[in-house]
């Protein structure tokens, strides 16, 4: 709870949920909530006692919700914590979570539901929401015991990093996930087809490596839209990476199927020619594709057929990632970057900086039940306030994250959070 009001002026504001772009003032409440958000905010007067801050030349957005975070607690603190990833978050702009189920144990039980929950509460600074696993240990053979986890707090089901082999199993857990609104978050990959290690193709083959098809993405998903609609559950393809992997949705959409999708900011910033002289850091799954690709995708997202974007954060250490690219692990680290990665498609013109806000935010928010993604009156003060033109260059040593394989390196950006609040509590700043 915060000590005292909070009155931000003299900003932009852009809250997706409420379709408003206005130049006004944010006032939050002693309680740590948003009292008003807008061009008439002060129209009822600051409170008393109230902080003021003079926000000129920045905006204010709904803090980030990353839908997609891999985090080594429990299991491998080494590589990350929930302390060291909600630090990380909040330097990103980043409020709310969720958390993958892909730890040591699995999260697959209510104990290490609420342990997650507990323990973020006690130590993170930011909101982190744990994603349950839909078979127990992740394994594809056994329903995990879905409603009571999602009673003790869980706000999806997914098998984290893999997909679902067994096609019975994901049709009776969509069909007992839909009686009580579960969202099934799942990967697309089919592991024979995508046994690979980069995209396929000429690339490929000039490097000897072995490649992952499209259709390793594109023919899990076909299932997976198939049996949604013959469940009537809530789908949601967590990280797609290809235009066919966007069709495929289209006309699923189209024969009323209730999908989503997201997509990591690595595959609409990056492309396979990034990986060079077999740069590890640039190991992802999906694999990064083609320039072609990467483009459609971000024509796909402004459109609004590609639902959110997610860092996709996996932090991995020098054991598992400093290796010959093919045995390296898939996976980089990417709350940090998120937001300054996003707005180079702001400054590109590709992407509007509304639909740009309500991908990171409003949406995925809206897609998980989380009580986030709006600046609207009565809502928790989770905000970033964002210099979308300050230069700077990403200095690994920089990242707060415990693990620095980043793809980013020494990249150059333009814009990023400068402030990030949670309940109107400061939790970052660089101001």
């Amino acid at each position: 709870m915060m000590s005292k009001p909070l009155v931000l002026k003299n900003l932009r504001i852009i809250d997706p949920s409420r379709n408003l772009d206005e130049t006004g003032t944010v006032i939050v409440g002693a309680d740590g909530l948003i009292l008003a958000a807008g061009a008439d905010a002060l129209n009822q007067g600051a409170p008393e006692g109230a902080e003021i801050r003079d926000c000129r030349g920045l905006i204010a957005a709904p803090g980030l919700v990353d839908a997609q975070v891999f985090i080594g607690e429990p299991g491998a603190e080494h590589r990350e914590t929930l302390e060291s990833a909600g630090r990380a978050a909040a330097a990103g702009g980043v409020t709310s979570m969720i958390m993958m189920p892909d730890t040591d144990p699995v999260i697959d039980d209510i104990a290490l539901v609420e342990f997650i929950r507990k323990t973020a509460r006690d130590t993170a600074p930011v909101h982190i929401y744990p994603a349950a696993a839909l078979t127990k240990g992740l394994h594809g053979e056994e329903m995990t015991e879905m409603r009571l986890m999602r009673q003790a707090g869980a706000v999806a089901f997914t098998n984290g990093r893999h997909g679902q082999r067994d096609s019975l199993v994901l049709r009776r857990a969509m069909t007992y996930g839909r009686d009580f609104g579960a969202v099934i978050m799942l990967a697309n990959r089919e592991d024979y087809l995508g046994n690979g290690v980069m995209n396929e193709g000429l690339l490929a083959s000039w490097l000897g490596l072995s490649g992952v098809p499209k259709e390793a993405e594109l023919i899990p998903l076909e299932r997976d839209l198939r049996l949604a609609g013959l469940t009537k559950a809530h789908y949601h393809a967590a990280t797609i990476s290809t235009p066919e992997s966007v069709e495929a949705i289209r006309l699923a959409r189209g024969r009323g199927v209730n999908v989503t999708c997201g997509i990591s900011i690595n595959h609409l910033s990056l492309n396979e020619n990034d990986i060079g002289e077999y740069r590890s850091f640039f190991k992802l799954s999906p694999p990064l594709r083609s320039e072609d690709d990467r483009v459609a995708m971000v024509e796909a997202l402004a459109r609004g057929e590609i639902d959110i974007i997610v860092s996709s954060h996996d932090p991995q250490d020098v054991d598992t990632k400093r290796l010959p690219f093919a045995d390296a692990a898939d996976g980089a680290v990417g709350l940090e970057t998120l937001l300054a990665a996003a707005l180079r498609l702001y400054h590109s013109g590709q992407v509007p900086l509304m639909r740009l806000i309500d991908a990171l935010s409003t949406r995925p928010a809206q897609i998980f039940g989380l009580d986030a993604g709006t600046l609207k009156p009565g809502a928790k003060a989770d905000i970033v306030l964002i210099d979308p033109d300050e230069p700077w260059i990403l200095a690994k040593d920089a990242l707060l994250s415990r693990s620095k394989n980043t793809p980013f390196e020494d990249a150059r950006f333009s814009g990023r959070a400068v402030a990030t609040y949670v309940g109107g509590k400061l939790v970052h700043s660089v101001l």
